[in-house]
C-alpha cells in the first residue's frame, strides 16, 4: 500500500531517499481516538467531525455541493480497527515472509504476467526507466496481478481513520484528496473503492499518491488503477520514476560475505565493500559508483544484501523492509533469477512486539537509539544495535535484534540506573 507524506522526486539523492524512510510513517494499530460505537451521541459526534473538515475541501478546491454529496449520511465503520491491527509485514520474519510474498507461485504468476504485458511494459521502462521486473513485482505485491476485490468506500474509510485519530493529520489530508479527484473528475464518488486504509486499485495507491503519480498509459484522461492494467502499471512506474530512482541501478542483491569478516560498518561505497571482499553471489560484478547498505536479515549466519539508493525508493511505496525486500527478490525471480540462495539459519527468532520495544527503550537508555519505540526493526534501530554491538564487543557485529543483544541491552541499561 502506498501510504505517503509527501513523496516528491528527490533527484536520485540517495541519502535524503534513506532519511525519508527512516521518518516516514507505516499505519499502525488505531489505538488511541474515540471508540466507534454506532450510539446516536457517537454519530452526532462524528457528523460534527465531518464539518470540521469542510473549510480543508475548501481550501483544496472542493465545491460545497461535492463535499455535501460525499458526507450526505455517511456513518464510521467500526471494522477498521481490527484491520488496522493485521500488518504482517512487520510482524512476521522476514524469512517466512518471503516463502509467499516471492514464492514459487507468484513468481510463476509475474513470469506469466511478463509475458502476458511484454508490449506496454516495455514501453514504460523505456519511458521511466524503471526495469519492468520491479514494476511487476509492485503489481503483484500489492495485486497479486489481478484487479483486487475492493469492497470498502474510500471516502468512508478515510473519514473513519481520520476521526479515530484526530491528532494526525494524514488521514484527514487523504480524505480531502479523495474529495479533489471527484471535484476534478478523475473518478467518480462510486469508483473510489479500496482497502480497510483507503488504498485504491491494483498499484494501492492512497489519494494523495494518486494525485501524484497516477498515469494513463495512452496519455489521455484520468489514469483507471482499477481495472486497466495499462494504466496501473503506467503509474507504479511514474511513482518510482518520480520518486528519484536510479535508471540501470539494481535494488540490491546478496552478497558473498569473506571469512573473518569483521562487521565494523554496514553502510559504505561499493569500492569499499570490494576491497573489504564482499561480492555479489550471482557473480555480477559490483557497481563501479554509489553506496550500499549492508543488510543481514537475519544476523551474520543468513543471507546477506548489499542494497543500493533503489532499495530506499521502494520502501518508500512501503516502509518495510520484509516488504521492500520481498518485492526485489520477486523481481529478480521474475526475470530469471534464483532468489535467496544462502539458507536462512534454522535457530534464528524474531523478538516477539513487547522485547522489541524493550530492546529500542534499552538503546534509548544508554544512548544508541533517538527513534520511537514501536517495535517495528528497520534501519534506525540496526544502527544502533550495531553500534551497541561493537561497543560491548558482542561479535558479530551484524546489526540483528538478538536475544542476546536484548538481553544484554536490558542489564547494561539497568545498571545505568
Amino acid at each position: 500500500m502506498t501510504l505517503t507524506t509527501e513523496k516528491n522526486s528527490f533527484g536520485g539523492a540517495a541519502a535524503l531517499t534513506r532519511r525519508q524512510c527512516l521518518a516516514a510513517p507505516a499505519i499502525g494499530i488505531l489505538s488511541s481516538g474515540p471508540a466507534l460505537a454506532a450510539a446516536p451521541s457517537r454519530l452526532a459526534d462524528f457528523s460534527h467531525f465531518l464539518r470540521s473538515l469542510a473549510p480543508l475541501a475548501k481550501r483544496a478546491g472542493v465545491a460545497s455541493a461535492v463535499f455535501e454529496e460525499a458526507v450526505k449520511g455517511l456513518a464510521p465503520d467500526p471494522a477498521l480497527l481490527k484491520e488496522a491491527s493485521r500488518q504482517p509485514e512487520f510482524e512476521t520474519p522476514i524469512w517466512i515472509y518471503l516463502r509467499t510474498a516471492a514464492g514459487p507461485e507468484r513468481t510463476e504468476q509475474g513470469r506469466r504476467a511478463a509475458a502476458q504485458w511484454a508490449r506496454p511494459l516495455s514501453a514504460i521502462q523505456q519511458r521511466s526507466g524503471v526495469a519492468g521486473q520491479i514494476v511487476l513485482a509492485a503489481w503483484g505485491m500489492e495485486a497479486d496481478f489481478r484487479e483486487p476485490a475492493q469492497t470498502r468506500d474510500v471516502v468512508r474509510s478515510l473519514a473513519t481513520l481520520a476521526y479515530a485519530r484526530p491528532r494526525s493529520p494524514q488521514f484527514k489530508t487523504e480524505f480531502v484528496d479523495a474529495l479533489v479527484m471527484i471535484q476534478r473528475g478523475l473518478a467518480a464518488r462510486r469508483q473510489l473503492r479500496g482497502s480497510w486504509a483507503g488504498a485504491m486499485g491494483m498499484p494501492q495507491f492512497m489519494p494523495s499518491a494518486y494525485l501524484k503519480y497516477a498515469l494513463a498509459f495512452d496519455g489521455h484522461g484520468p489514469a483507471d488503477i482499477w481495472t486497466s492494467v495499462p494504466d496501473s502499471l503506467a503509474s507504479i512506474a511514474n511513482f518510482f520514476a518520480k520518486s528519484g530512482w536510479t535508471r540501470g541501478l539494481p535494488w540490491g542483491f546478496e552478497a558473498a560475505i569473506p571469512a573473518g569478516f569483521a562487521w565494523r560498518s554496514l553502510r559504505a561505497d561499493f569500492a569499499t565493500w570490494k576491497r573489504l571482499g564482499l561480492r555479489r553471489l550471482d557473480g555480477a560484478a559490483l557497481p563501479l559508483e554509489g553506496e550500499a547498505d549492508l543488510f543481514a536479515p537475519a544476523g551474520a549466519a543468513g543471507p546477506a544484501f548489499l542494497l543500493t539508493s533503489n532499495y530506499w525508493i521502494i520502501k518508500l511505496y512501503n516502509n518495510s523492509d520484509s516488504y521492500a525486500l520481498s518485492l526485489g527478490v520477486l523481481s529478480d525471480r521474475i526475470a530469471g533469477g534464483p532468489g535467496v540462495r544462502r539458507p536462512w539459519p534454522p535457530g534464528a527468532r524474531l523478538l516477539s512486539r513487547s522485547e522489541r520495544i524493550v530492546l529500542q527503550q534499552s538503546l534509548a537508555a544508554l544512548g544508541f537509539y533517538r527513534g520511537l519505540n514501536d517495535g517495528k526493526i528497520g534501519p534506525a534501530t540496526r544502527a544502533a544495535v550495531h553500534a551497541f554491538q561493537i561497543r560491548f564487543g558482542l561479535a558479530p557485529a551484524d546489526g540483528f535484534a538478538s536475544a542476546r543483544v536484548l538481553a544484554r541491552a536490558e542489564t547494561e541499561a539497568r545498571n545505568r540506573r
